[in-house]
């Protein structure tokens, strides 16, 4: 009894001696506080990281910039064997080199887009007339056959324009927060496709849509399209971009494309269902970088104090 009693008050000891180093150092807690609050350097690594670097897709030469920048900074803050280090294949770096578009008629009108990520370049200037290409299954495809060669072509389709009732930026209630914590993850197997009712008629029409966005691909390579444009999300001036390709080192060729803004994309539409004829020119520059296809971190080591 005497030796467990013993033995219980030396793991007490243990633990109280645990606590105690465990301790903050009022000192040390200050001095963080003061580095954050007072000498912050988020600022102007953000600055440096973006409105100094520029875009940084995957593999770009504005990604690159960004990383050198880092590196360089680690290692004037002291830390040490700052460098880069592959993660694996990734693929092809793009960028935008230069990018021009407006509508000519009915009038002059600069467009709000921009290029989808790794698509090519127009190869120049190129003005032409906007095809509307109506296709609501593959095989509506054949009607433009041989009827796109050097022309802007763009789909029958985007979503109308709604006002925004909601604000910018919301702050979730107390009982929405306690809600999403207490939140359980599904079971596996627990989701499954919809057999029936009006979510299964979305997820069809959104499978043959894609059947259909697929053949018209290829067909508009094999057309030699001048420039496809498309609807973007966003709306009030604001878009969002996406990719048009893929990033592989083999992948399949795409004609040119423009992601345009609501507004403008929707004025467009409207002109061509009216019967308005609409001419558009475009100038854009794209460039790939396949030379180095791996991925990079970038990695620095804070060194120790202790000597062993």
């Amino acid at each position: 009894m005497i030796k467990r009693f013993t033995m219980t008050a030396l793991a007490f000891s243990l633990c109280l001696s645990a606590f105690a180093q465990d301790a903050p150092d009022a000192a040390v807690v200050e001095k963080i506080r003061k580095a954050g609050l007072n000498n912050s350097k988020v600022m102007d690594i953000a600055f440096n990281l973006t409105d100094v670097s520029g875009p940084r897709l995957s593999n770009s030469p504005g990604l690159k910039r960004a990383q050198e920048w880092a590196v360089k900074q680690l290692t004037e803050w002291g830390l040490k064997n700052a460098h880069l280090e592959a993660w694996g294949t990734f693929g092809k770096g793009w960028q935008v080199d230069k990018y021009y578009a407006a509508t000519t008629a009915p009038f002059y009108h600069p467009i709000i887009a921009s290029p989808k990520a790794w698509t090519p370049g127009t190869n120049g200037p190129i003005k032409s007339e906007v095809i509307l290409i109506k296709a609501d299954s593959v095989a509506d495809l054949a009607k433009y056959k041989g009827k796109l060669a050097g022309k802007i072509v763009m789909m029958d389709q985007g979503a109308p324009l709604t006002s925004g009732l909601k604000p910018d930026f919301t702050r979730y209630a107390d009982t929405t927060l306690a809600q999403m914590a207490a939140a359980k993850p599904m079971a596996a197997g627990a989701r499954q496709r919809p057999t029936g009712g009006p979510m299964a008629d979305r997820m069809a029409q959104m499978m043959k849509m894609r059947e259909v966005r697929a053949a018209m691909s290829a067909m508009l390579v094999e057309e030699k399209v001048a420039l496809i444009l498309t609807y973007a999300r966003g709306g009030q001036g604001t878009f969002f971009t996406s990719n048009g390709a893929s990033y592989a080192l083999d992948a399949k060729p795409v004609s040119p494309e423009l992601e345009v803004a609501a507004e403008d994309f929707l004025h467009i539409l409207r002109l061509l269902r009216a019967g308005k004829p609409v001419e558009v020119e475009a100038d854009i520059k794209t460039s790939f970088y396949d030379q180095d296809p791996q991925g990079y971190n970038v990695i620095a080591e804070i060194p120790g104090t202790d000597k062993n």
